[in-house]
C-alpha cells in the first residue's frame, strides 16, 4: 500500500467510527498522521477507532457534530483544534444511503440523503479551509460516487445520485478556487464498496471495492508529491461500464 509521510498532519475523516470513514482514517493514521474520528451517534465505536490509532504511535481524538449544521461543523473542528491542531487533511466521507424506489421515500429521507452528502460536504469544506490557506498546505478529499462523472442515476436512491454529482461539481469548483493557496480538493468515487446495504447481482472484477482500494486513492491524493493534481475524481470502479451490467 501507499505510505506517505503524513507525520505531523492533522487528518479529520467524517463518519470515521465505522465502515469507509474508520478504514480510510486508520490509513492516514497508519501514515503518522494525528486523526480525528468523527461521529454523530456512535460514541463507542469512535472511542475504540481512536484508541487503535493510538495503538499505532499517533494522537488521536474523537470529535461529535452533525455536518448538516453550521454550528455544530464549528464545533466540531473546534474540538479538532483545541486537543490537535488545525485540520490539515479533511476526508468528506458521511453521507447517508437509501436504496428506495424514489416514489415511495418519504420526503424526511430524501432531505437528509441530500444534507448529509452535498450539505455536509460544503460546511465541512468551508470551516477547514481557513487554516489550510494560513498555512499554505492542505488537502481536501471527498467521496462521491463512480456513476456520478457519466451523470447516471436510477429511480431507486435518486437524492443519493444528485447529491453525489453535486459534491463532483463542488469538488471542481473548489480545485479552481484554491489552485492558488497550496491547497487541493480531489474526489475518490467507488461503484459498490463493501460495506453498502445491498449488492447489484453482478460486479466488475466479482466483488466490490474493498477499503484498501479505496485507501489506495485516498493516499495518492494526500501524498506530497501529489500537490500538482487538483479536481481530480478516481473512479474506483473496477472499469465498471453500465452497459456491461
Amino acid at each position: 500500500m501507499l505510505s506517505p509521510d503524513l507525520s505531523g498532519r492533522t487528518v479529520l475523516v467524517t463518519g470515521s467510527a465505522k465502515g469507509i470513514g474508520r478504514e480510510l482514517l486508520l490509513s492516514a493514521a497508519d501514515c503518522g498522521a494525528d486523526v480525528a474520528v468523527h461521529y454523530h451517534s456512535s460514541a463507542e465505536e469512535a472511542e475504540d477507532v481512536a484508541a487503535e490509532a493510538e495503538s499505532r504511535g499517533v494522537s488521536a481524538t474523537t470529535t461529535q457534530g452533525d455536518v448538516t449544521d453550521p454550528e455544530g461543523v464549528d464545533d466540531l473542528f473546534s474540538t479538532v483544534e483545541s486537543t490537535l491542531r488545525s485540520v490539515d487533511v479533511l476526508v468528506n466521507n458521511v453521507g447517508d444511503f437509501a436504496p428506495t424506489h424514489w416514489e415511495e421515500m418519504e420526503f424526511d429521507t430524501w432531505q437528509r440523503v441530500v444534507e448529509t452528502n452535498f450539505y455536509g460536504t460544503y460546511l465541512c469544506s468551508k470551516r477547514a479551509l481557513p487554516a489550510m490557506r494560513d498555512e499554505g498546505w492542505g488537502r481536501i478529499v471527498n467521496v462521491g460516487y463512480a456513476g456520478s462523472e457519466k451523470a447516471l442515476v436510477y429511480p431507486k436512491n435518486f437524492p443519493y445520485f444528485v447529491a453525489k454529482t453535486g459534491v463532483l461539481m463542488f469538488t471542481r469548483m473548489l480545485a479552481a478556487d484554491t489552485q492558488d493557496d497550496g491547497v487541493t480538493v480531489n474526489a475518490v468515487s467507488p461503484y459498490v464498496a463493501e460495506n453498502s446495504d445491498e449488492f447489484p447481482d453482478e460486479l466488475p472484477r466479482g466483488r466490490p471495492a474493498s477499503f484498501e482500494d479505496l485507501s489506495q486513492a485516498l493516499l495518492f491524493f494526500l501524498d506530497e508529491d501529489s500537490g500538482y493534481i487538483s479536481g481530480e475524481n478516481v473512479e474506483v470502479d473496477g472499469g465498471w461500464l453500465p452497459e456491461t451490467l
